[in-house]
C-alpha cells in the first residue's frame, strides 16, 4: 500500500511539472506574429514563412564582419529550396557601421555580394529603442528560449519550423559553420 501511494504521488508530481512546462510554452507566441518593413518599404509578414527554418541576422555594410554577406548568400542559395530562409536586418547600432539609407544599403548588398535573401528596413537592435522583433529575439519572456544581448553585427538567431527561437549564434561564427548547416539540415 505504501509503495502504491508513493508511486502515485511521484507520477502526479511529474505530470504536474510536465503540464506546467507546457502551459508556460503556450504563452509564448511564434515569430509569425510580426510584420515589418522590408528594405523597399513594403510589408513583410513573417506568417508567410510558416514551416521554414529562419535565420535572422543583424547586418552592417562597414563592419569587419561584412564579408559574412558572401557566406550568408552562399548558404541561402544552397538551402533556400529546402524550407530555409535568411532575413537580414541592417542596423547602425555598433560604431556607426551602417550609416546609409535603405536604398544605399540595398545597392551595397546587391552590387558587392549579390544578396538576394530578404533584407528589411534598417532598425535598432539594442537599447531602449530596440525594434519589437528584436525584443522578441532577445527576451526569454517573449521567445520562450533564452534572453540574449546583441553584442555586435552579424549575430544570428535561428528559428525552427514552428516559429520558435532555437539557437543564438555569435558574430564570429561563420554562416557556413557546421553547427548552422547541421541545424538547417535538421541533423
Amino acid at each position: 500500500m505504501k509503495n502504491t501511494f508513493f508511486s502515485t504521488l511521484i507520477v502526479f508530481l511529474l505530470l504536474s511539472v510536465s503540464v506546467g512546462a507546457q502551459d508556460e510554452k503556450t504563452d509564448v507566441k511564434p515569430i509569425y506574429q510580426f510584420k515589418v518593413k522590408d528594405i523597399n518599404g513594403q510589408t513583410f509578414d513573417f506568417k508567410e514563412l510558416e514551416g521554414k527554418r529562419i535565420m535572422i541576422v543583424n547586418t552592417a555594410s562597414k563592419c569587419g564582419f561584412t564579408k559574412q554577406f558572401t557566406e550568408l548568400q552562399e548558404v541561402y542559395e544552397k538551402y533556400k529550396d529546402q524550407n530555409f530562409v535568411i532575413v537580414g536586418f541592417p542596423s547602425n547600432d555598433f560604431m556607426n557601421q551602417d550609416p546609409g539609407t535603405n536604398e544605399e544599403i540595398l545597392e551595397f548588398c546587391t552590387t558587392n555580394f549579390g544578396v538576394s535573401f530578404p533584407m528589411m528596413s534598417k532598425i535598432v537592435v539594442t537599447g531602449k529603442k530596440k525594434a519589437n522583433i528584436y525584443k522578441y529575439l532577445t527576451e526569454k519572456d517573449l521567445n520562450g528560449y533564452e534572453s540574449s544581448t546583441v553584442n555586435w553585427n552579424f549575430q544570428k538567431y535561428l528559428i525552427n519550423e514552428q516559429g520558435y527561437l532555437e539557437k543564438v549564434i555569435g558574430t564570429k561564427t561563420s554562416p557556413d559553420d557546421d553547427e548552422i548547416i547541421n541545424w538547417i539540415k535538421a541533423e
